[in-house]
């Protein structure tokens, strides 16, 4: 390996997809275990790599030069070698700044909570000191001398105004899980969060319903691949190199996601698209029918519609982890606050908003079988179809158009130009 990363478990690491982008060398994963990180430094047969959970202060010790940033936090998630010598440095700082300033939170004179105890932690109390925070807070399960317990946290700290999470709490797989109750901070003026797999985190989610500035780790991961590649090759990056990479892998990554009305489209359209982008299609109504092994009228007629319901939640939360898929969902998922929460962590929300007119009945759909039917659920939904959504698409012209016009959507929401 000339150029990489090291890790415990690197199986949704997003790392090498950006270094690629940069598009200078070849890039990659390398899962090692506690023994065997120790060889590897030992023979350091690298030209440069990067360092994350949970090495990034165990190979400390190997190195034979540490950049002033690495050595004040006491953290390295960057090696080069030079000549036989290896040189740590730290660019999550560089990163974590720029996420923070990217979201316009200050820091200056306020009030931090940092969650977490580990190399990350470290660097984001150097990068909220440096910002001007009037005091930091570090928490952990154990707590010791320099932090405090979460119980310390609600007891004695509910008035931060700023919360940055460094833990691994809400990060792939475990997603459906937060490191706080943002309940009991009555203060925030901003939320950030290190995980950057899913896109947006329980945290971040919950935070932005409360209208707090929140974002999750992804911008802070392209910012520290571009400060590394310029310690890789000694090269100036471009300024737009960050924003660019950043563009190109949200829109990759994220989920497109319709929402409808029965006989709205959302599975002709979904599936133009997955052939347009070179997706993977999945409709939940017809997983539903693959996981229980009956129709969906068959599930209404011998189960009811709150089993129906309880199946639906339990495939959308399944295919939510997924990420760079689209996703067509039944016409009465959004009634449910759990299945939006979780088609938005790593999905954009878009509705189908076909004309009531247009909306034929249909036999396989119990809740839509005449036109009655139909009326009424569309009276019933339209308002909830309409606030759930981040965007709105008017069905005017061909499925071809409809799809056509949310791919457009997509990729311009996701530029930061």
């Amino acid at each position: 390996m000339e150029y990489g990363c090291i890790g415990k478990k690197l199986p949704h690491s997003f790392s090498k997809i950006i270094h690629e982008k940069i598009g200078e060398y070849s890039y990659s994963l390398v899962e090692l275990s506690e023994q065997e990180v120790h060889e590897f430094m030992k023979k350091h047969d690298f030209k440069a790599i990067n360092v994350t959970i949970p090495y990034k202060e165990t190979v400390i010790p190997y190195l034979d030069e540490i950049s002033e940033t690495a050595k004040a936090i006491g953290a390295v998630n960057t090696i080069v070698n030079k000549n036989g010598k290896l040189y740590g440095y730290n660019t999550d700082f560089y990163g974590m700044t720029a996420l923070i300033e990217r979201n316009r939170i200050s820091l200056k004179d306020k009030k931090v909570a940092i969650l977490g105890s580990g190399g990350t932690s470290k660097t984001s109390f150097a990068v909220a000191k440096s910002l001007g925070a009037k005091e930091i807070i570090r928490v952990s399960r154990t707590g010791n001398e320099n932090s405090a317990t979460y119980e310390e946290l609600y007891k004695c700290h509910t008035d931060a105004d700023v919360l940055i999470n460094t833990t691994p709490v809400g990060m792939f797989p475990n997603i459906f899980e937060s490191p706080v109750d943002l309940e009991k901070f009555t203060n925030l003026s901003g939320v950030i969060d290190a995980v950057y797999n899913p896109l947006s985190t329980l945290l971040v989610s919950g935070a932005k319903e409360k209208n707090i500035p929140a974002e999750c780790g992804l911008y802070m991961l392209v910012a520290q691949a571009v400060k590394a590649y310029e310690f890789f090759t000694e090269k100036e990056a471009d300024s737009s190199l960050t924003d660019r990479i950043f563009s190109e892998v949200l829109s990759e990554k994220k989920n497109i996601v319709l929402t409808g009305m029965p006989c709205s489209g959302k599975s002709t359209t979904g599936r133009i698209l997955a052939r347009k982008l070179c997706r993977k299609f999945i409709d939940t109504d017809a997983e539903i029918v693959k996981f229980s092994g009956m129709e969906i009228s068959g599930i209404f007629e011998r189960f009811g519609e709150e089993k129906f319901r309880e199946i639906e939640t339990e495939i959308i939360k399944k295919f939510s982890e997924k990420s760079g898929v689209i996703i067509a969902t039944g016409g009465g998922a959004i009634l449910k606050k759990e299945n939006i929460n979780a088609l938005k962590m790593n999905g954009t929300i878009y509705f189908l908003d076909r004309p009531l007119e247009e909306l034929l009945p249909t036999d396989d759909r119990p809740l839509a079988s005449s036109k009655e039917a139909i009326k009424k659920r569309y009276e019933e939904r339209y308002e909830t179809y309409t606030t759930t959504a981040d965007k709105i698409i008017k069905i005017i012209a061909t499925p071809q158009d409809t799809a056509s016009e949310i791919e457009r959507k997509h990729f311009n929401e996701n530029s930061c130009n």
